[in-house]
């Protein structure tokens, strides 16, 4: 790192996400298109039971909330400045892997695809964070870049209080199965979210339960 005039300069900031201005805009408008699809069905049944107004009420109060999820999800970015993560939605949140209190490994499951995600719990005011690994569908996939879970790994691999190693020799055994040429199906991650139970839309993964899984791996 470089230093001039005395000062160390700042750590770079690494994007820990995949920007693609075009899937980003239609998930936005399929979105927008559904919350008022679903608005409208219950303000429907609604006005036919007390009257328009009673419609137009019920219609914006499904939709209000349901907008300004769509709005938080779009806004959404998260990246790796050091060892801490920088989560801006309406502002900008900090979470430090090295000093979080808890990791958990989290598997989400929506229609057939799967993302295999981090949870970071900083265990002060609420301050978590989500990093999204890897999103699998059938036997293909995509994961975050080399340079993204090299740092991701280096990083968790300094926490102490929630045993981060494990969870770093996670990532540095998917780096490893990637530079061997490794099929997708055969690296850790996809295995990982393929030995999830199905019909579940959220699993949660604990530091013991991912401990002993990369126990088996060579």
């Amino acid at each position: 790192m470089s230093e001039q005039g005395g000062e160390s300069a700042a750590p770079e900031r690494l994007p820990l996400f995949h920007e693609e201005t075009q899937s980003r805009r239609r998930r936005g408008c399929s979105g927008i298109a559904g919350v008022v699809i679903f608005a409208a069905a219950f303000g429907g049944i609604a006005g036919l039971i007390g009257g328009q107004v009673a419609g137009l009420v019920v219609a914006g109060v499904i939709a209000l909330p349901l907008l300004y999820l769509l709005a938080y999800n779009l806004r959404r970015r998260i990246w790796l400045e050091g060892t801490v993560l920088l989560v801006r939605t309406w502002g900008i949140r900090r979470v430090d892997l090295v000093t979080a209190e808890r990791l958990d490994l989290v598997i989400s499951d929506v229609r057939g695809t799967r993302t295999v995600s981090l949870l970071v719990n900083a265990g002060q005011r609420r301050k978590v964070a989500k990093v999204d690994l890897a999103l699998f569908s059938g036997a293909g996939g995509r994961e975050l870049g080399v340079l993204q879970l090299r740092r991701l790994a280096n990083a968790l691999m300094n926490n102490t209080e929630a045993n981060g190693l494990v969870f770093s020799e996670l990532l540095v055994a998917e780096l490893k199965a990637e530079a061997r040429g490794d099929a997708v199906a055969d690296r850790p991650l996809y295995r990982l979210a393929s030995a999830a139970p199905s019909g579940k839309y959220v699993q949660r993964f604990t530091m013991e339960a991912v401990s002993r899984f990369v126990a088996t791996l060579d």
